[in-house]
């Protein structure tokens, strides 16, 4: 467990650690299918380990605030077990930490959000901040995006993301023991298998398209995550980890 979550610390701790100057790191999710392989928890659990991993290598710059695990999915809402806020709901909340803790001599946060569905609201989140807000400095990041090299070296299917072989990686490192590997199956993995406005919402050249996910795949899988490993998993979480940590040592020297 690590030694840096604020909620372990008493509130003389709290303050001191205020006065200190570290930056508070908020991890966020989302509650949703992940397919027949993966838990609901899995972007809050990939968040969590994201941030308590950053925690260690900053040492004493950082303290780990309360997470989000209900995020922004109405687009898994056809799948059992699914919760969903409302974007401004979701920002509201995020918001309330971040103020909260604003209120006690906090000024620079980081939200890493495990769940791409959260991007949206950040953004908004960020922006109403900067308006409101400009004592504060407020970043975001989400897990994956951030390692787009390690991703990128991955061997994946045509189509991949949601539950495929990038997030059943990292899953398989961080928690191995929630992966049900028996039961993973290979979803939607080619462009051909969806309808024509399915297969353009896929392509990057196209405008952005929100789709439920049970039009893109009928098991809520992108991609094959049999071809998962752990090794690929530890390399997206250190490179994860690596670039974030030298983001938040830059941002304290400025």
């Amino acid at each position: 467990m690590s030694d840096h979550l604020l909620g372990h610390m008493t509130t003389l701790e709290a303050a001191d650690a205020a006065a200190a100057g570290t930056v508070v790191l908020l991890p966020v999710g989302a509650f949703e299918q992940h397919g027949s392989g993966l838990p609901l928890a899995t972007d809050q659990i990939r968040a969590e380990a994201v941030v308590e991993r950053l925690a260690d290598a900053l040492g004493g710059a950082a303290v780990i605030g309360p997470g989000v695990p209900v995020g922004v999915s109405p687009h898994h809402s056809a799948f059992a077990g699914t919760i969903s806020l409302r974007p401004a709901l979701f920002v509201a909340v995020v918001r309330e930490y971040v103020e909260s803790l604003a209120a006690h001599g906090w000024r620079r946060f980081l939200v890493v959000t495990g769940h791409g569905g959260n991007n949206a609201a950040l953004g908004t989140l960020t922006q109403e901040l900067m308006r409101d807000r400009p004592d504060l400095e407020v970043a975001w990041a989400p897990v994956t995006a951030v390692a787009r090299s390690a991703v990128a070296e991955l061997e994946v299917t045509e189509v991949s993301g949601h539950s495929g072989e990038a997030e059943t990686s990292q899953m398989l490192h961080v928690a191995p023991g929630l992966v049900r590997s028996d039961l993973l199956r290979p979803g939607t993995t080619r462009l051909d298998e969806l309808d024509g406005f399915a297969r353009l919402a896929r392509s990057v050249s196209q405008p952005s398209v929100a789709l439920p996910y049970d039009r893109l795949a009928a098991s809520g899988v992108l991609g094959d995550p049999r071809r998962a490993t752990a090794a690929d998993g530890r390399q997206i979480v250190d490179e994860v980890v690596e670039r974030l940590t030298s983001f938040v040592k830059e941002w304290l020297d400025t």
